[in-house]
């Protein structure tokens, strides 16, 4: 017989751990809404990089450089002026220049680029096509740097929660309760009071079992709750297996701020099957009451940074798929 001690049984050990991990609620939510976010930081990214490389391409067309002046406000386009210069062989040259803010007063000199071989196209400060080049850069830069960012967040999570496993354990009473702040709803275990001890509150990851837990409850503790910031939770469900709830936040001194929501003594056949119900799709629709607020920032982002649609389209897809990856973090209750 294996005993494990093998290196095939500590496979098939580490094989069996591997499937519990991959079984926790809160793990496959945080995936999906870190792919989310990944997908929208791709479409950022790709979309504006095609506007930088577009940009610079018409950009390297215009290498010669003259001193002219504004002729006025271009009457095809109102947002466009018209500026005349001379060539140095004498030649008078004019053009149409669409700009991306306020349009300089007639007469103003301004340092022109333009095409030789095509004179038409030509830039001064202030162009639409310098902005767009600006924007595409600065676009594909920052998605890049959300992405990168949540990844590593999502790294330092998993790393600092897998390994709450391999500390002391011991026996606690707690009981589940529910804090509903704002819009995001969290499930916390409540420690009993007891003598020489100051009671703490554990934020946990949502998992069906705690629907099914009595209150109060003895559950097994990996941790201290005197030093430890973070402890897990080994409870048993009501078909006899051991189940790992994770720690969605610190361990609080003082009870969360909220609507707070106790758990029944004895649940009922409503709170399981109402549990058995909250799955990830569920989940997903709780969490989209943080995505309200989203189209607002995305106009925000686009005044500040004078874009136009697309820009209001990606900044606001982007705070949707971060509203759901921040909830999936702190560890949202569908209940």
């Amino acid at each position: 017989m294996n005993d494990g001690s093998t290196p095939s049984g500590r496979s098939a050990t580490i094989s069996a751990r591997g499937a519990r991990t991959r079984q926790v609620p809160a793990l496959r939510h945080g995936l999906l809404a870190t792919v989310a976010v990944l997908v929208a930081c791709a479409v950022i990214a790709v979309c504006s990089a095609l506007s930088y490389v577009d940009a610079t391409a018409a950009l390297g067309t215009l290498t010669a450089r003259a001193v002219g002046q504004v002729a006025g406000a271009d009457p095809a386009d109102p947002h466009a002026v018209e500026i005349t210069w001379r060539t140095p062989g004498g030649q008078q040259l004019r053009a149409a220049v669409p700009l991306s803010g306020a349009l300089p007063a007639a007469g103003t000199r301004t340092e022109i680029a333009y095409d030789p071989r095509d004179p038409g196209s030509a830039i001064i400060p202030g162009a639409a096509l310098l902005t767009d080049a600006d924007q595409g850069r600065g676009g594909f830069l920052f998605a890049a740097l959300v992405a990168v960012l949540v990844l590593v967040l999502d790294g330092v999570w998993l790393a600092r929660r897998l390994r709450l496993r391999t500390r002391p354990a011991g026996m606690l009473t707690v009981r589940r309760i529910r804090v509903q702040r704002r819009l995001l709803s969290r499930s916390w275990l409540e420690t009993e009071p007891a003598a020489g001890t100051r009671q703490r509150w554990i934020p946990v990851y949502f998992d069906p079992v705690l629907a099914e837990l009595p209150a109060p409850v003895q559950v097994r503790l990996y941790g201290d709750l005197r030093r430890d910031r973070l402890v897990a939770v080994e409870v048993t469900g009501a078909d006899g297996r051991p189940v790992t709830l994770y720690p969605s936040g610190r361990v609080a001194g003082t009870e969360p701020l909220g609507r707070r929501i106790d758990s029944p003594s004895h649940p009922d056949e409503h709170a399981l099957a109402k549990a058995a119900r909250a799955g990830l799709r569920r989940q997903l629709r709780v969490d989209a009451a943080l995505m309200v607020p989203a189209p607002l920032v995305g106009l925000f982002w686009t005044y500040v940074a004078a874009g136009g649609v697309p820009s209001w389209a990606g900044a606001t897809a982007l705070v949707m798929t971060l509203a759901l990856w921040w909830a999936a973090l702190r560890g949202s209750d569908p209940t």
